[in-house]
């Protein structure tokens, strides 16, 4: 058996030739002066060699080792040689296999509304793909998932956290149901984080409102974002009907908003009344992008609409991120409206709340419209009336 003197010490000769270890594993000193490892086998009668790296790159234990294995390999019938080809094809396979790749055909397969895998599509952009998007799906760990998860948190949003964490093991199920990955490393930290414990809002006072308006009017954000938020007090619709909110579903003249079946959480359009403070702010808005498909275009891309979290930051900067959430529009909105003494039902209608009465539902198919349009206006004034009570306190 050979000894790392051994190897060391093999001077080159004029004529290659070899020093034995055992098992088939010898040294080839060529006249160059190049030592290479080889193991010598026979398969089906057929004798050959494998490489196994230059000596002292590749160590006398460590060509041991790779001999072994590649003597496993023989025993099973496989030809080593072959098999690094398949491995090395594999390889490179698998490295045009990324995470992201598999995360939008992913997306495809699922039976969803444009509306909510845009959404999805628009989480895995901003917090997954820029960490591990360009990475070979097989090569993520444990660690890259804890990293983009706490890291999220870490930025004050646990439920976009939470929301990637459902998605990344989304993902790599499917990766794994197709044979693209062995595991989900979502599963080893699923419980790394604190569960995320939804907290709803209590309604705004009638003073709180007014401050809110008030700040909204006095920061310095982006137009849309401050209008963005008016149409939301003055319609109650959800964030994101409004973020996403398209010229075609809005008529002025009828002072009527449109919502599509397909961008409600009920999958019904919704026809919603304008008071006259929206239908003003929206002739002037429509001046300037009126040319674009969405009332409030994205900041970065124009042909998009603008995201529900340019809300959220702006409350944050504002110092209302811990008393108020876009979301929480309706809930005031609601509790005021009932104090003002207008019917549940003409609320409820004007929330696009589904009754939970499965009678009730099958058979009222009043919107209410004409009752809402009234009620809706008195809104809005009152909203003008708070604002300006904030205003003279400031």
């Amino acid at each position: 058996m050979l000894t790392d003197t051994h190897c060391r010490n093999a001077k080159p000769k004029p004529k290659l030739y070899r020093l034995t270890d055992h098992r088939g594993l010898c040294l080839e000193v060529k006249p160059s002066g190049v030592k290479a490892w080889r193991y010598r086998f026979t398969l089906e009668g057929k004798a050959s060699m494998f490489a196994l790296g230059e000596y002292p790159a590749v160590s006398l234990a460590e060509a041991r080792d790779r001999c072994e294995a590649a003597r496993q390999l023989v025993k099973q019938g496989i030809n080593p040689a072959q098999q690094r080809q398949i491995d090395r094809i594999k390889q490179a396979s698998d490295a045009e296999i990324t995470f992201e790749k598999v995360a939008r055909e992913w997306l495809q397969t699922k039976d969803w509304e444009d509306v909510t895998k845009n959404r999805r599509l628009d989480m895995l952009e901003r917090v997954v793909f820029g960490e591990i998007g360009q990475m070979p799906i097989r090569a993520i760990t444990p660690v890259h998932v804890l990293g983009i998860l706490q890291h999220t948190v870490k930025r004050g949003a646990p439920t976009v956290a939470a929301e990637a964490r459902r998605t990344m093991s989304a993902v790599f199920e499917y990766a794994v149901a197709t044979l693209r990955a062995d595991s989900d490393p979502v599963w080893p930290v699923r419980k790394a984080l604190p569960a995320n414990k939804t907290q709803h809002k209590t309604a705004l006072t009638t003073e709180q409102i007014g401050k809110l308006l008030n700040d909204f009017d006095n920061h310095r954000c982006t137009f849309q974002i401050n209008y963005c938020m008016q149409l939301m007090w003055w319609t109650l619709a959800r964030p994101s009907e409004v973020s996403e909110a398209e010229w075609t579903e809005i008529d002025l003249d009828r002072a009527q908003w449109r919502i599509p079946a397909e961008r409600m959480k009920a999958r019904k359009e919704h026809v919603v009344p304008l008071p006259t403070q929206a239908v003003k702010m929206l002739r002037g808005l429509q001046a300037i992008t009126g040319q674009r498909k969405h009332v409030f275009p994205g900041r970065d891309n124009r042909n998009t609409p603008m995201s529900v979290a340019s809300l959220r930051q702006a409350l944050k900067v504002l110092g209302w991120a811990g008393t108020y959430s876009p979301h929480a529009t309706r809930t005031t909105g609601s509790t005021r409206l009932n104090e003002m003494g207008y019917r549940p039902d003409a609320i409820e209608a004007q929330l696009a709340h589904s009754d939970q009465n499965n009678v009730r539902r099958a058979y009222n198919h009043a919107t209410y419209f004409e009752e809402r349009q009234v009620m809706m206006q008195d809104w809005a004034d009152h909203l003008v009336q708070w604002r300006a009570a904030a205003h003279e306190r400031s």
